[in-house]
């Protein structure tokens, strides 16, 4: 399977798309380094797929 994660905005709407990671660490590790630029974009929340299945989430950007 592939991993990414969906952006959404403050109301939950689905705003936007990672690219595709290999393995579930490295979508994580990515979000870590990467959540910053997203909240710039107004991005206020995430969740993580496996696939078409949601893993966790929303998750909040905010601090």
């Amino acid at each position: 399977m592939t991993w990414t994660w969906t952006y959404e905005d403050a109301d939950g709407n689905l705003v936007g798309a990672s690219t595709p990671f290999p393995s579930r660490g490295d979508a994580e590790t990515w979000i870590g380094e990467a959540y910053p630029d997203l909240v710039e974009e107004g991005v206020a929340q995430v969740r993580l797929l496996d696939g078409d299945t949601e893993v966790y989430g929303p998750m909040s950007l905010s601090a």
